[in-house]
């Protein structure tokens, strides 16, 4: 019975949750807000965006000159490499540890060593702290510029007790879908040092597509993931990305010249007024599998829907791949990682995940160091 109104709560709570997204209404002092906020928070100047990959691109372009070479971790997003590019610099590619998802420091260093590279990008993956002393100790002996990305670490604390943010030249935010502050799309930047080169600043508003489609996304999904149990969640979902009533996260396209919308300046504001303190963030649970595709099915059967997240290339999502020029051979954990990985949404509950563990448990190759969402 206890279990039956704890099961009861949070699909309320879900519900609820979704119609604030939904019905939130937005001003442009949200905007400013947000921006005091974040400026006030993580000690430097911020400005909002269209998503994380433009906050990413803005922050690369103020610190580095086009052509130099940024240190990357090797278990990423396309969105990473986009910002990447569109900031004119090459990204180095590093391998990672099958603990964490961050770097391996071994394979770090020489990295560093050997690309002669300018900058180095944190990604925390998964919420995961990356060993910040050591990076920061290894950033001074090769004159690296730390950019710090929060898109799955915001309100995380490092192993030395600081936040997460409070530590790079710049940091960069990602609010799109499943990370740590969630509004389904939008971005921001804060500049903690002083930039290096001028940049142009996002000076106009968001697209009317773009915010229909973020403020009614969290309403569709929730109703494709209640049509699972009758096989036909997956066929709605396909329909609605096919009309360009949903758009797929890697295909939010880079923009620098567009601020975030003002509902998701409210909600991302609210978010972060949520936390209670550093550390105390949610990390997305991961583990490795063997025969990945047959635990999916499983998965899948059983009204789970897990593949979408970071599957089968080191750099997500696997039809953009080709593109990145991605050197397996330099990052053998990485790509053993991709194909082995499955790593739990934090959209579902963990009273909903009850049954996913229970299916992947016989299957386990490794857990991840973290990851226990609680």
């Amino acid at each position: 019975m206890k279990r039956f109104f704890l099961g009861m709560a949070a699909k309320y709570g879900a519900l609820r949750q979704t119609a604030r997204h939904t019905f939130c209404h937005g001003r442009e002092s949200d905007i400013k807000e947000l921006k005091k906020y974040l400026g006030e928070r993580y000690s430097g100047e911020a400005i909002t965006c269209k998503n994380g990959r433009s906050g990413l691109a803005l922050a690369l372009r103020a610190f580095f000159k086009r052509g130099e070479k940024v240190l990357v971790n090797g278990f990423t997003c396309y969105a990473v490499y986009e910002g990447i590019q569109a900031a004119g610099l090459i990204p180095v590619f590093v391998d990672i540890s099958q603990e964490d998802l961050n770097f391996d420091y071994q394979a770090l260093e020489k990295a560093a060593k050997e690309s002669q590279a300018s900058g180095i990008i944190i990604q925390n993956s998964l919420g995961n702290p990356v060993d910040i002393e050591r990076i920061e100790s290894l950033a001074k002996k090769y004159h690296l510029t730390i950019i710090e990305d929060l898109a799955h670490s915001a309100g995380v604390k490092y192993g030395d007790g600081r936040e997460a943010g409070t530590v790079g030249a710049a940091v960069a935010f990602s609010f799109g879908k499943d990370k740590s502050v969630d509004t389904v799309n939008g971005g921001a930047v804060v500049f903690r040092e002083e930039m290096k080169r001028k940049v142009e600043m996002p000076h106009e508003r968001a697209r009317v597509s773009d915010t229909l489609r973020a403020r009614f996304y969290p309403m569709l999904a929730g109703l494709c993931r209640g049509l699972t149990a009758i096989h036909l969640g997956g066929i709605l979902m396909r329909l609605l990305v096919k009309i360009h009533w949903v758009e797929k996260s890697a295909d939010n396209h880079l923009d620098t010249t567009r601020q975030i919308s003002r509902f998701e300046a409210r909600l991302a504001l609210e978010q972060f007024r949520g936390f209670r303190e550093a550390g105390e963030r949610p990390i997305r649970e991961f583990v490795l599998v063997r025969e990945r595709e047959k635990v999916l099915e499983m998965l899948k059967k059983a009204g789970y829907y897990f593949d979408s997240i970071w599957y089968k290339k080191p750099v997500a999502p696997e039809r953009y791949y080709k593109k990145v020029h991605f050197n397996e051979a330099e990052c053998p954990s990485s790509v053993y990682i991709a194909e082995h990985i499955i790593n739990l949404p934090t959209y579902y509950s963990r009273g909903d995940l009850k049954r996913a563990r229970e299916i992947i448990k016989p299957y386990i190759i490794n857990e991840g160091k973290n990851g226990k969402v609680e």
